[in-house]
């Protein structure tokens, strides 16, 4: 298992203070700093030298952003590490740790970033007390791991800013839309997705454009692109295959992460995306987009053992699939993909009447989206499924035109859509219940699946 990235802002070399005194950074990083984040179990990034006219390079900004944590040294008051903090603290509300040496001045009072002080003694050029500095610093990593604590002034001090985060299933569905990066690549992976044939032939077109890119340098946006093109034409073996040869700071972001759950479990590796799932959630907390995946996965294991006649097995699969749909629905009622799902769950289960309860606040929610933001396929698929469960013939057809007039990414999506109602026609069939409007939607959802 990777350990969580922790990126580190500070001069390089030997480098005078507002004073005039030497201090050793390389030594500082190598017996302070990096020490203390082993021992925290984090993995250090130190940022290199490399620069663009004066200005730090486009990756290595991604990964000041991206790492789950960060240590910056101020001793000298260095403008690049300074507008480097800023930047974090302008994007991360937390898991921010600032040091100085204390015998260096500074030109304004720290007090209000609670920055840790360590010995440097400019006559000997050498550390003082290290264990004691690699304790403190290893306390306040692990602190920010276990508590995450907003360290940010930003967010401590100006009134009504809050971390934004866009609706969780969205951070992926939209990313191409969002990020700016290589052009001709962007235009070469949609060509490669839409390309004309079969699916090995789309393949091999994405593999070509791989092959000629360098992981390592590579823009973020281009990786997610290469990542979301791999699911778009259902090359999930691939698809995990790339992420694992992601740069680790791209690798350990919650969406990539929440991607390999996804890819893992249309692969079929059920265990490992639980593994990664749970691993995420651990990490970072509930979200809509994790416990949405995660009761994805249960929903496959309940269907598998109950196709297989394994009823028993099949029931503690659903159980577990609805706890983490409701889960995921409560993390963020914005997202209406886990409490669509916790619906059509219920309904499958029986248990109508909690499924008629929590049906309209997902519509609700689905209502609010379509009234603010430009509506995609998932949304009046949404719509779909709680009219099919309502058995209202009208509002079906109105919503499956709809949704099958709105940009689709792959067959799986259309698939999934039916797969969900096909389930929920078998269990209603099973307990003698009337689908009539069920069984109309699945003919014609049926014609458009490939």
């Amino acid at each position: 298992m990777m350990r969580p990235l922790c990126f580190v802002v500070m001069p390089f070399g030997r480098k005078k203070d507002l004073e005039g005194n030497e201090v050793d950074f390389d030594l500082v990083y190598s017996a302070l700093i990096k020490p203390a984040i082993v021992a925290a179990d984090l993995e250090p990034i130190r940022a290199d030298e490399e620069t663009i006219n004066g200005i730090i390079h486009k990756p290595m900004y991604e990964r000041l952003i991206l790492c789950d944590y960060a240590v910056a040294d101020l001793t000298t008051a260095n403008a690049n590490v300074f507008y480097e903090l800023g930047i974090r603290h302008a994007i991360k509300p937390c898991t921010t740790i600032t040091l100085f040496s204390a015998s260096s001045r500074l030109p304004f009072d720290l007090h209000f970033l609670r920055s840790m002080p360590y010995q440097y003694d400019h006559a000997t050029g050498s550390l003082l007390a290290v264990e004691q500095s690699v304790s403190a610093l290893r306390a306040q990593l692990l602190r920010a791991k276990q508590e995450k604590t907003i360290d940010s002034p930003v967010y401590q001090l100006v009134d009504g800013i809050a971390f934004q985060n866009s609706v969780a299933h969205e951070k992926t569905d939209i990313f191409r839309d969002l990020v700016k990066y290589k052009q001709d690549i962007k235009d070469r992976l949609a060509e490669a997705r839409e390309l004309a044939g079969s699916r090995e032939e789309r393949i091999r077109a994405v593999e070509a454009i791989v092959q000629g890119l360098v992981l390592e340098n590579e823009e973020t946006g281009v990786l997610v692109d290469v990542m979301l093109s791999y699911r778009a034409i259902g090359a999930y073996e691939q698809a995990v295959a790339f992420i694992k040869q992601m740069p680790a700071h791209v690798q350990q972001t919650r969406m990539v992460q929440e991607q390999l759950g996804f890819a893992l479990n249309r692969a079929k590796k059920r265990k490992e995306a639980i593994a990664v799932l749970e691993r995420v959630l651990e990490q970072n907390g509930p979200s809509s987009e994790t416990y949405g995946i995660l009761g994805r996965v249960y929903k496959d294991l309940f269907q598998e053992a109950y196709h297989q006649g394994q009823e028993l097995l099949a029931e503690s699969y659903l159980d577990k699939a609805l706890e983490a749909y409701q889960a995921g629905f409560e993390a963020d009622w914005r997202d209406a993909y886990p409490g669509v799902n916790a619906v059509t769950l219920l309904a499958l289960k029986g248990e109508e009447q909690e499924a008629r309860k929590l049906a309209p606040v997902v519509e609700y929610a689905v209502q609010r989206k379509l009234a603010a933001k430009r509506p995609d396929y998932w949304d009046y698929a949404t719509l779909l499924e709680i009219a099919v469960i309502a058995n209202c013939e009208a509002k079906s057809r109105e919503y499956l035109k709809k949704a099958l007039s709105s940009p689709i990414e792959g067959s799986w999506m259309l698939q999934t859509t039916l797969q969900n109602l096909q389930l929920l026609h078998a269990f209603r069939t099973k307990r003698g219940e009337a689908d009539p409007v069920g069984e109309k939607v699945l003919v014609l959802l049926a014609e458009q699946v490939p």
